[in-house]
């Protein structure tokens, strides 16, 4: 299998008009993750009030939807939800260093909960190929999230920020190979 043209479809011939602009978003998210590792306590920082501000918004949205809904307990579960997504939008947007621990802690959560399933799922796989590498990924995520808490909180200000980063460098580099290879398909 060493064709890489791609067949065409609608959805193939969108992607390989906007070849161009893929390039250019995918160079922006280059620049935009190397700057995140450089700085990352800024990345961080500005990681951390995105999430509060986008906590507020939604907060403040459900909070209004949540008085059109009928039922005391619908209602009140709407309205327990939209109150605590304004708090922690508050406490992450009016104090961000402590916001970024806190989400530093959720990540490390994400992080042992993904590698637990990865290596319930590949102890499930066993006797298929490929399963020893599912164990190894998820063997990794824990070993990662056991790194974070072990580090908690001295690792809260470069933690998020260097994961955007890598994130971000990672996906603009493969943004640009699919826009060089489309290009070529023309």
């Amino acid at each position: 299998m060493t064709d890489t043209s791609f067949p065409e479809g609608f959805f193939h011939g969108r992607i390989k008009a906007a070849s161009r602009q893929l390039f250019w978003v995918g160079l922006a998210m280059v620049v935009l993750g190397i700057a995140a590792i450089i700085f990352p306590i800024a990345s961080t920082l500005v990681a951390t009030l995105m999430v509060g501000w986008m906590l507020l918004f939604f907060g403040i949205i459900a909070l209004f939807g949540s008085f059109s809904i009928h039922g005391t307990g619908p209602f009140f579960g709407a309205l327990l939800v939209a109150l605590l997504a304004i708090a922690s939008g508050v406490f992450l947007v009016a104090n961000p260093v402590a916001g970024a621990a806190a989400l530093t802690l959720i990540v490390a959560l994400l992080f042992s909960l993904q590698g637990a399933s990865e290596i319930s799922f590949a102890l499930d796989l066993r006797p298929f190929t490929g399963w020893v590498g599912l164990l190894i990924s998820g063997i990794i995520s824990v070993g990662v999230a056991v790194l974070i808490v072990t580090g908690w909180p001295g690792v809260s200000l470069v933690l998020l920020g260097i994961l955007f980063g890598v994130n971000f460098l990672s996906t603009g580099i493969a943004y640009i190979f699919v826009s060089r290879t489309l290009k070529g398909t023309r």
